[in-house]
């Protein structure tokens, strides 16, 4: 009966991946260029299988790729995965890097929009795709920030890298020091555009982290990455993320691919308030990366809910603040508590909370004064930390000697 249901629940979400609305192109668009029979291509007939991440909820779809991962943004619970942190050449991947240092300098001010960037000799010869550049032409950062993203232009990427880095390997390090502030434990640039080489590489868990700080950091840049065409010198490309055709609900973030890479993917969707990104690396096409990738968003969609349990600034507690001008304060989340449940568990949630025994002015916002605790189906989940609502100063002199005397009363 387990067999029975598992290959029942398997074969459900498979079948919700092609249940996504597909929109014709009312243009023909580019064939793809193939491609030797590399590792990836052999994977043709051998899908990953990954176990769920939740008793209780059905393992995640088979799909062709050689490593995944699932993640809901806004609690960062990783909801599928196989492979998360293996080491795998990310391809134009990397772009995603090259556009948060972009943006950044954009967020400073140290680059702005209508600047005018000029094309090197160096940029001008990048290999791969290009946005078709010419050598010693002066071109707006925000044509080439759009030609880096729709269209994947490597000539595009590496002129933004010399304007803001000065030059390429410089910028480079700007990337991989990025990297690591975000926590990406296992990736390493050689370059802005993701050519291959053997110490050039990133895993599907820290690109995820990438995409997530990109959403969450650079909010009026991320629209562009839904672009669904882009233009220059009267030559259209459309956007290679096939997905954002398919799906309504998806609005980024970017292909990659080389021979070696394979055909890489990493994307998000938002319904109904709950956004989820995907990875998928080293798939053996194109219709591959884009029906694993489907598959997973479907999966996540399907059995798991994002319940925001408390919202930030919610007064949990009341407690006695001594030596205070008030004698109680309220105090709580400094974020949303925010979780990620099977659908069928989001009604079981339960929460309680305690304070410190001994709260003592002055209190500053971010002190922790005492902990959310959050049970369900009566399991123990997670502690959150409760924090005052606003910072708590001393109170008269008077006030200060008669808790005193109370304080003394206590030991």
């Amino acid at each position: 009966m387990k067999m029975n249901m598992r290959l029942l629940a398997s074969t459900a979400v498979v079948g919700l991946s092609l249940l996504l609305p597909l929109t014709a192109s009312a243009k023909t668009k580019p064939k793809p260029k193939p491609h030797t029979a590399t590792a990836a291509s052999k994977m043709e007939g051998t899908p990953v299988t990954g176990v769920s991440e939740t008793p209780g909820v059905p393992n995640p779809p088979d799909v062709y790729a050689k490593s995944y991962v699932l993640i809901d943004y806004t609690s960062g619970q990783v909801l599928a995965q196989h492979d998360a942190d293996a080491r795998l050449e990310p391809a134009s991947l990397t772009k995603l890097m090259t556009c948060y240092v972009v943006f950044h300098a954009l967020q400073t001010g140290t680059l702005k929009l209508q600047d005018s960037v000029t094309i090197s000799e160096h940029a001008w010869r990048a290999e791969g795709s290009r946005t078709f550049l010419q050598v010693g032409s002066q071109v707006p950062a925000e044509v080439l920030i759009k030609g880096m993203i729709v269209q994947s232009g490597n000539d595009a990427s590496i002129a933004l890298a010399e304007r803001v880095g000065g030059t390429e390997p410089a910028f480079v390090q700007m990337m991989n020091d990025t990297a690591q502030r975000l926590g990406m434990k296992n990736t390493h640039f050689d370059d802005s555009t993701g050519l291959p080489s053997p110490t050039h590489y990133s895993t599907a868990r820290d690109l995820s982290l990438l995409a997530g700080a990109l959403i969450r950091d650079f909010p009026e840049y991320y629209t562009w990455f839904s672009i669904r065409e882009f233009v220059w010198n009267n030559i259209k490309q459309d956007n290679r993320n096939g997905l954002l055709e398919r799906d309504p609900t998806v609005d980024g973030l970017k292909t990659g691919h080389t021979d070696s890479a394979g055909f890489c993917l990493v994307t998000s969707a938002k319904r109904d308030n709950m956004r989820l990104i995907g990875v998928v690396l080293n798939a053996p096409s194109i219709r591959g990366r884009e029906d694993a990738s489907a598959a997973l968003l479907n999966y996540g969609y399907t059995f798991y809910q994002t319940v925001t349990v408390k919202q930030k600034d919610t007064v949990i507690l009341k407690p006695r603040v001594y030596k205070a001008s008030e004698e109680y304060f309220g105090i709580g989340p400094a974020t949303d508590v925010v979780m990620t449940l099977p659908r069928n568990e989001a009604g079981s949630i339960q929460t309680s909370a305690t304070a410190l025994r001994r709260l003592i002015a002055p209190l500053t916002k971010t002190t922790p004064v005492g902990e959310l605790q959050i049970v369900v189906n009566n399991k123990p989940i997670k502690s959150v930390p409760l924090f005052p609502l606003t910072d708590i100063p001393s109170g008269s002199i008077w006030s200060r000697l008669s808790d005193t005397v109370v304080l003394w009363f206590q030991k």
